[in-house]
């Protein structure tokens, strides 16, 4: 009879049942490499099972000194880093900067049609933003659909930021008292007039899978909720804060507005339980608001007639006659397009660039509503081309503040979700 190994071997229980034993605390680190970290960020998650009793948040992994750069570099040097903060809300940061040159110098002059190509491009930049926001956080959900059908209209929106910049993400279009005339005529403006009629389907199309989804409702209701006190204490703006019901957007504030946004028909959301599901409700909701501004833009501009791109009078003139108007010889003199022609043109450019624009001497802060949040720029002038210091408020940064709060007492999956409803980019963070 052969002899087989396992008679001899004999299991060993545990002396008590597994009722009785007790699940201690651990401790895991989430990310910095994770999928779903949103970037480069490390949580250190305190564990007591699967349920999160403290979740620090570990950042500087993408840290490139961009404040301190701008320090070394002009004004217009400069424009370009703010479209690497927050790389998905390129066109509103330069926004932000430009303001703050402006205000330092006491030489805006922004006429009607400055004001609302800013604000077109600003509003289509929130729609850029909140597409990667909910669609991203959908999959890292579970949700897969929504990622198809919001990239095709992001990929659209990059279009026409290459269309008048050349770039599809770092645009770099806007200026201080002006902005890149270049890829601006009638056939743009039209090809946007298109693009806000489609979204305006693709976006009902997401917001019914989404909302009538009984899994990602379950997924997102009363998760990671937050009242107005943390919001307050935190610093936190954009969704975050109104979700709980805090009135924090500065478009719509008189007495801190950046571009007359009051002129327009604009309605803002609010939520009431402050959770996940509410901060998902609100950007659905402002980029829908988003449409409406960019067609009520779209209107005006038909109407508008201004000096410097048409004649002396304020006739009313159609849309086609208003844009092929800014390719007038009149508006190529105004646009500075001589530089190309004329060799005193070309050497009062290259002055212009290389010397940069000098900014008399004072401190401002200047904030603009972003898509995440407030987006502020703190600029001190020493009366040189260059700024003194320059600080930056960015919104995501305060939102990694109450990261911990938010996740205590939820499941380690749930995590997933409260970062996606945070919409945090880590350009943002560390700068």
């Amino acid at each position: 009879m052969q002899s087989n190994v396992f008679n001899f071997w004999q299991p060993v229980f545990p002396q008590n049942s597994l009722s009785e034993r007790r699940v201690k605390s651990f401790v895991l680190n989430f990310g910095p490499q994770h999928p779903a970290a949103h970037g480069v960020l490390r949580l250190v998650v305190q564990l007591n099972g699967e349920l999160v009793e403290r979740a620090d948040s570990h950042v500087g992994f993408l840290h490139r000194g961009t404040e301190k750069l701008i320090e070394y570099r002009t004004y217009l040097k400069s424009l370009p880093y703010f479209d690497r903060l927050d790389y998905v809300s390129m066109m509103t940061q330069e926004h932000a900067f430009c303001i703050a040159i402006e205000s330092l110098s006491k030489t805006v002059s922004h006429t009607a049609l400055y004001v609302q190509i800013r604000v077109l491009f600003d509003e289509l930049t929130r729609i850029m933003n909140h597409l990667l926001c909910l669609s991203c956080h959908s999959m890292d959900v579970g949700n897969l659909s929504p990622v198809f059908w919001a990239f095709e209209e992001r990929e659209r929106l990059m279009e026409f930021y290459e269309r008048v910049s050349g770039a599809r993400m770092h645009a770099a279009f806007y200026r201080p008292n002006d902005i890149d005339w270049t890829g601006l005529n009638h056939q743009f403006f039209l090809d946007v007039t298109l693009f806000s009629r489609d979204c305006f389907k693709t976006l009902t199309e997401i917001f019914t899978v989404m909302t009538t989804n009984r899994i990602w409702k379950s997924r997102l209701v009363n998760v990671g909720a937050l009242n107005t006190s943390d919001v307050i204490s935190a610093g936190a703006t954009g969704p975050v804060a109104r979700s709980t019901g805090l009135k924090t957007d500065i478009r719509f504030l008189k007495s801190e507005t950046y571009a007359h946004y009051w002129f327009l028909s604009v309605q803002g959301y609010l939520g009431k339980r402050g959770d996940s599901y509410d901060r998902f409700l609100i950007r659905i909701r402002e980029m829908y608001e988003s449409l409406n501004i960019v067609f009520q833009i779209l209107t005006n501009l038909t109407t508008l007639a201004t000096d410097e791109v048409t004649s002396s009078s304020h006739e009313q003139v159609s849309f086609f006659s208003f844009f092929n108007a800014l390719y007038s010889e009149k508006a190529a003199k105004l646009n500075r397009n001589t530089k190309y022609t004329s060799m005193e043109s070309l050497i009062n450019h290259f002055k212009h660039y290389s010397e940069g624009i000098r900014v008399p001497r004072g401190f401002v802060y200047k904030s603009v509503e972003a898509p995440k949040g407030e987006f502020g720029v703190s600029l001190i002038s020493d009366g040189t081309s260059k700024p003194y210091r320059c600080k930056i408020r960015t919104p995501s940064y305060h939102h990694m503040q109450i990261m911990s709060r938010m996740s205590q007492g939820h499941y380690f999956a749930d995590l997933v979700t409260i970062l996606g409803t945070l919409d945090i980019v880590f350009g943002d963070v560390d700068r």
